[in-house]
């Protein structure tokens, strides 16, 4: 997993995609956490993103470099409702707080990746696969 780590702190905005019948859906993303050794991602209660991992946990997320380089991470978002990891989520990012802070209105979905499958890849042909 550092591999991908490593990879989602040198290249912090991802494309999040899920999907909603049969259409796909992508996003930018740009938080990510570890926690007893889970990756996990968040998004906001109400959202569509929230709806479609609710409808269907299957998602991928996609990054790449300006040289060339590139991460697939494909999983199952797996929803954890603890609220100290909402507090770990706003250590992490601080800007957090003034979308899912107290009064702001909104609530922090957390979800972390099971069933993880990585790819990383490159122009001249590296293509290494990694289990999360």
């Amino acid at each position: 997993m550092k591999r991908v780590l490593d990879f989602l702190k040198s290249n912090p905005v991802f494309q999040f995609a899920t999907v909603e019948g049969d259409q796909p859906r992508c996003r930018p993303f740009g938080f990510h956490m570890v926690v007893d050794d889970k990756l996990y991602f968040c998004t906001g209660e109400g959202k569509k993103v929230w709806h479609q991992l609710k409808a269907n946990p299957k998602f991928e997320l996609s990054v790449s470099t300006a040289n060339g380089e590139w991460l697939r991470l494909a999983g199952t978002a797996v929803f954890d409702s603890r609220p100290e990891l909402v507090e770990k989520a706003f250590e992490v990012m601080p800007d957090l707080k003034h979308i899912y802070g107290p009064g702001k209105g909104a609530t922090m979905a957390v979800f972390y990746v099971s069933e993880g499958q990585a790819t990383l890849a490159d122009m001249q042909g590296r293509n290494e696969n990694f289990s999360i």
